[in-house]
């Protein structure tokens, strides 16, 4: 009997070893599908507090008064402006739609459009197109403007839209006419400057300014305020007093 016990248990160590590495390799195998997005399914994103490059995925609620204080800090610094004619104004201005030629700013020249870049940064469980390393045909992601958890696949693109948080015409009309072309194109394909969102949510805001438009979530305004004045005071844009006046009535101000 002692014998057969000690086999019994062999067996067993076996058996738990055996399925250890099934598990292990089930895992691996997931995770190299998903492409490593850094966004978990059904996470709320990053502070734009903890994300001044706008690297990071997603956009969370500043919820804390300690949060919205320095939101109001941070939006106190930006310049106000009338706006100014949006005569010239085209998005061909901007450059070519979600280049991937564009320097000084991240992901730019890095063999993927800044599209893709933006879907692969904020989605999870993200799939590609076989045999690319770019193109999103598929993923999870949480809808910072709704707060709702969308399942998108590229057949239904225009369910997910790249929000430029600073619109191109707004920005226009607060300066960037006046940039020179290299400029505008950094500008329009900047992380910082840019969220997947709702389609509808995306379409609603046009070129608005936070006076006129705000996302649908209250408790992600914010949060999207203080983006918006990330994007004024890194390309040196004013608002108009209207919109800082929403802004920082957005964080308790």
């Amino acid at each position: 009997m002692p014998a057969r016990r000690t086999w019994l248990s062999a067996a067993t160590v076996f058996l738990i070893c055996v399925l250890a590495l099934v598990g292990w390799l089930v895992e691996g195998r997931d995770h190299s599908s998903t492409g490593g997005s850094a966004a978990p399914v059904g996470g709320i994103g990053t502070s734009p507090l903890e994300n001044p490059d706008g690297t990071k995925p997603g956009l969370a609620p500043l919820a804390t008064p300690e949060e919205q204080k320095a939101g109001r800090d941070l939006i106190a610094k930006v310049a106000t402006a009338r706006t100014g004619p949006k005569d010239g104004y085209d998005r061909n201005e901007f450059g070519p739609a979600w280049t991937d030629g564009v320097e000084g700013v991240p992901f730019g020249g890095n063999k993927c459009d800044t599209r893709n870049d933006l879907l692969s940064r904020d989605g999870s469980g993200v799939e590609r197109k076989d045999g690319s390393d770019c193109v999103v045909t598929a993923m999870t992601i949480r809808d910072p403007y709704t707060g709702k958890t969308v399942q998108w696949t590229k057949q239904q693109a225009s369910k997910i839209q790249i929000d430029h948080v600073m619109p191109l015409s707004y920005d226009w009309q607060m300066g960037a006419a006046t940039w020179d072309k290299a400029k505008r194109v950094r500008i329009a394909n900047d992380p910082l400057n840019l969220i997947p969102a709702d389609g509808s949510q995306n379409a609603s805001k046009g070129d608005s300014g936070p006076a006129d438009w705000l996302p649908a979530s209250t408790e992600i305004r914010c949060s999207y305020a203080v983006r918006f004045a990330q994007v004024s005071l890194k390309y040196q844009l004013p608002v108009t007093e209207a919109d800082k006046k929403t802004m920082l009535q957005q964080c308790g101000g």
